[in-house]
């Protein structure tokens, strides 16, 4: 091509190899000599370009400037001035000619547009020009067109074309611009065919998917989806070093949706092969990182069934203890992040198979095993973290160490618990930090996983924020009198009344709860043990804190709306019990005085308590049993506990509020649970459930005799006797 001198790649050097991959401008700035910027010649031939009449006249005079300089010679400032003679219509009758003069073969012509354009694109400024931007879906087409793979203006054209989109994408909104020409899905088509340039489309391909990961998955998924299937099947049959090569790559061609399930038995498969052999850690260290963007995004679906999944598991785990060890607890060397968090993802998926009773991947020997050595780990996970010092709080791997060390606080508490509690203040400090800068706490859940895994984050969604990661940690710590007492002089319950006013407004009315994550929720519910556990365990506090106070007029407040919203009943056994054993605690407080708020708020307590149970008839009998709501029967073994301590503490709320008895009775709820309990078999209800029930109507019954005169109009006397309630026949015999 008479144009290649212009190009300025110096003997149209090129990118080999899968390693190299990755997005960047040209480098387009060779020196040149000053003296011959100012070259007569040259500048007589500029002239003539300037001046061309047509076609014929700019092509001869392109190609006198050819010959005015040398390949690789022209500077940025030269580029642009042969830019300026020649502008953009020339290149673009090139590129949409259809007919060539005799003798030259049609691309011949789209060639010499191409490697103008690849020279243009050289300035940054250029590369973002309209009449670029608008060639690209023209240029895509170039990668899949079909030709005499040996033709060299062919391949030139090829090596061109690719110098005008990496130039493109090494702009601001240049991924953009070529996601939208449809680059995605000709590259993807370019590198499945392996012609000439394959690599270059590859290289280019991870370069936009790094860029812009969620938008190159939309616009082109079936053609992202079989690289991937290539790329997995090439990367479980390899066995020289580009099987490493490989580790790098393939994280970036995982989708945000399902990984299609061959890809993950080559990617198991090619993994084992690797992890199982001996190795430096420059080898090991892409696949254990690998291995860990397929646990975040697939759990442990990934991993087969039986005794060879088991003892993947397994290697896996341990290797990234080992890893996690060595990282942390080396002095002198510097704590390779990016490793260490995704070893933390791997511990992640230890914990939750060793914690998992039904289905587990691993045997209980190997859990044994497991434990004992994640438990070294996390040690060394504390050790570091408590030589934190402020100056790193808002790392992102400092958070990504919180992470872990609160994913095993959820599951265990009891080893470790000395370095445990001497960690404790830090933890508490540092969730305070991040809670106050809300903001950020997102930001760096977001670098984390970056630091761990990828760009982007398919798969369930890293919390964002230290004090949720930590929630269930505390709520295990909070039973202990030890942990306890650290938590409360360092400010935690003042703390997490605070997260959770804040947490509920997320979800009060003017929000669209359907689109907040599951994490909310369960972060509340969590919430709400903590508290019931220092209710219990710590009364005076509740109290005494005016935190607890405007935690209660929340509860208050919010239930009656809470209990009538489809699919939210276990947020609201939460929200009810624990209202009404603060209650209980807090009676003497003038919100509870029968202000609107509370009797709102026992009245929605009141629906919790007397919706859980139904009549209902069974087959062959004359008589109905007792049985469980519809809502309430799918969730029950997270429910009972809850309800019964709510009874319980309604049950104590009754003689501490006078206006209580009076309103549960025009609630109708002691005349319904008499009439439901003479509807169903005595024999259906159990013992605890009659306890429960008569417990309710005794204390009603003591507090208020219209309560009882209604109980006695609804048979109670002879319902306490077929159900042996002696309390509650001796008070409604009473007058």
């Amino acid at each position: 091509c008479c144009c290649c001198s212009l190009c300025p790649r110096e003997g149209k050097e090129r990118r080999q190899g899968l390693g190299k991959a990755g997005i960047m401008a040209s480098d387009c700035e060779p020196a040149l000599n000053q003296a011959e910027s100012r070259n007569p010649t040259l500048e007589r031939y500029l002239g003539a370009l300037r001046e061309a009449k047509n076609d014929s006249e700019q092509f001869a005079a392109l190609l006198l400037v050819t010959k005015a300089v040398k390949a690789g010679d022209i500077d940025a400032k030269t580029r642009r001035r042969i830019f300026d003679a020649v502008g953009f219509t020339f290149p673009n009758r090139l590129l949409t000619t259809k007919e060539a003069p005799d003798g030259c073969p049609d691309h011949v012509l789209r060639a010499l547009g191409v490697a103008l354009l690849a020279c243009f694109c050289s300035d940054p400024e250029l590369a973002t020009h309209p009449q670029v931007l608008n060639k690209i879906p023209i240029l895509s087409t170039f990668l899949t067109a079909r030709g005499d793979p040996d033709d060299a203006a062919r391949r030139s054209m090829i090596d061109d074309t690719y110098q005008c989109l990496t130039a493109v994408a090494g702009t601001p909104r240049g991924p953009r611009h070529l996601i939208a020409g449809g680059t995605v899905s000709a590259l993807c088509q370019a590198y499945l065919g392996h012609g000439y340039g394959f690599d270059q489309a590859l290289a280019l391909l991870v370069g936009l998917l790094a860029a812009a990961e969620t938008q190159c998955w939309k616009e082109a998924e079936p053609d992202l989806l079989a690289v991937l299937r290539g790329l997995s099947e090439d990367f479980q049959k390899a066995e020289d070093a580009s099987k490493f090569e490989l580790c790098q790559l393939l994280p970036l061609f995982l989708p945000p949706t399902t990984v299609p399930p061959e890809c993950l038995r080559d990617l198991q498969a090619g993994l084992a092969r690797i992890l199982g052999s001996k190795l430096s850690s420059w080898q090991r260290n892409p696949a254990l990182k690998l291995a860990a963007r397929l646990a975040h995004a697939c759990g442990s679906d990934w991993i087969p069934a039986g005794s060879s999944g088991s003892k993947f598991l397994a290697l896996l785990v341990n290797l990234a203890c080992v890893e996690v060890r060595l990282g942390l607890e080396e002095t002198g060397t510097e704590v390779k992040e990016d490793v260490v968090t995704a070893c933390y993802a791997l511990m992640e998926l230890g914990i939750q198979e060793c914690t998992r009773c039904e289905q587990s991947l691993l045997k209980e020997p190997q859990k044994v095993q497991l434990v004992s050595i994640m438990k070294e780990a996390i040690g060394a996970v504390i050790l570091y973290l408590q030589q934190v010092g402020p100056e790193k709080q808002k790392e992102p791997f400092v958070f990504a160490s919180v992470r872990i060390l609160g994913a095993w606080l959820a599951e265990e508490t009891s080893s470790l618990r000395k370095e445990v509690c001497q960690l404790l203040p830090f933890l508490v400090r540092y969730a305070k930090t991040l809670y106050e800068e809300a903001e950020e706490a997102n930001d760096l859940s977001q670098q984390v996983a970056n630091l761990a895994i990828s760009p982007t984050t398919p798969g369930p969604t890293w919390p964002g924020d230290a004090l949720r990661l930590l929630l269930p940690g505390w709520c295990h710590l909070t039973v202990e009198d030890g942990p306890r007492e650290i938590l409360i002089k360092e400010g935690a319950p003042s703390l997490l009344c605070k997260y959770f006013l804040q947490q509920w407004e997320l979800t009060s009315p003017g929000h669209d709860t359907s689109v907040l994550p599951d994490s909310v929720e369960i972060g509340l519910q969590t919430c709400c043990h903590i508290f019931l556990n220092l209710v219990v365990t710590a009364p005076g506090l509740i109290k005494r804190d005016a935190c607890f106070t405007s935690l209660m007029n929340t509860l208050m407040t919010s239930l009656p709306a809470l209990v009538q919203q489809q699919g939210r009943l276990l947020l609201a056994a939460n929200v009810a019990t624990l209202g009404l054993l603060m209650a209980r605690l807090l009676s003497t407080s003038p919100a509870l005085q029968g202000t609107p708020a509370s009797r709102g708020f026992f009245g929605a307590a009141i629906l919790f308590l007397s919706q859980s149970h139904v009549a209902r008839a069974t087959p062959g009998s004359d008589q109905a049993v007792l049985a469980l709501s519809p809502d309430y029967e799918g969730i029950w073994a997270d429910l009972q506990e809850l309800w019964f301590l709510g009874m319980q503490a309604f049950t104590g709320c009754v003689p501490l509020l006078p206006w209580l008895a009076p309103a549960a009775l025009r609630s109708r709820w002691p005349q319904e649970l008499l009439q439901l309990l003479g509807s169903v078999s005595p024999n259906s209800v159990k013992p605890e459930m009659v306890a429960a029930y008569q417990g309710v109507l005794v204390e009603l019954a003591r507090a208020n005799r219209l309560c009882r005169e209604a109980m006695r109009l609804q048979a109670g006397e002879e319902t306490a006797s077929h159900y042996r309630m002696a309390a509650l026949e001796q008070c409604l015999s009473e007058p």
